[in-house]
């Protein structure tokens, strides 16, 4: 089962049915673009991405693909390239690893970093750099909302088939996945399903859960994990 919006999944469902696997979709969250207040990208020196999704949403017709791009992940950084940027930087998930990757290569001194997120963020990185005396722009490009609202003979099917692995991408994924859990009563069901979540933080929060296991994994592993189990 997999739990992130079907763009954001497509290719991923592919790959899986090639391999001969039944999937299932549950989206527990939408993306919703937000328009920004006209940028002078030629203010900045270098921009970081903390998502795929704040690349998707932002116009980069006018930025200069040749500067500083700093991402999250493997995945944020298809996106960028995607783009076009050339000068990509690439951390392996995590934003204190991000953080780091900046600080090694990129002197305070080129000028001003813009910083492109969505409005829910789970590490203050903004707020770290500029301790570290970098100039740094936050801009808010999209917003996470919550599904809750599935058709009860979705439900009812998923209680008699559940799934053996089902694949978490977030924080704010685990909140609305564990809202769900609740409002339909789902809570005894997944002893039998293995949880993979992308990071402790958003394994922490389906801790209460009584999963069959637990496993954390990068962008990009999704696959490898099937053999784990």
């Amino acid at each position: 089962m997999l739990t992130r919006p079907l763009e954001d999944v497509k290719e991923l469902i592919i790959k899986f049915k090639s391999l001969g696997h039944d999937i299932s979709h549950l989206p527990v969250i939408k993306i919703i673009k937000k328009e920004t207040k006209d940028i002078n990208f030629f203010e900045f020196t270098g921009i970081i991405f903390t998502s795929a999704n704040s690349v998707k949403h932002l116009d980069t017709k006018k930025i200069n693909k040749s500067i500083y791009c700093f991402c999250v992940g493997s995945v944020t950084e298809k996106e960028a390239l995607k783009k076009g940027f050339q000068n990509v930087y690439a951390a392996d998930g995590n934003v204190e690893n991000l953080k780091e990757i900046i600080l090694q290569n990129y002197n305070k001194k080129k000028g001003k970093l813009l910083y492109v997120s969505g409005e829910i963020i789970t590490s203050n990185l903004h707020k770290q750099l500029t301790d570290e005396d970098y100039q740094v722009e936050r801009i808010i490009n999209y917003n996470v909302e919550h599904i809750t609202e599935f058709d009860q003979k979705f439900i009812d099917e998923l209680k008699k088939n559940m799934p053996k692995i089902i694949y978490v991408y977030s924080q704010n994924s685990a909140k609305s996945l564990l809202k769900i859990i609740n409002k339909y009563e789902l809570i005894d069901y997944w002893m039998n399903t293995n949880l993979m979540c992308l990071g402790e933080k958003t394994a922490s929060v389906l801790n209460e859960i009584k999963w069959k296991k637990i496993f954390l994994f990068n962008p990009g592993e999704e696959e490898f994990l099937l053999y784990k189990i």
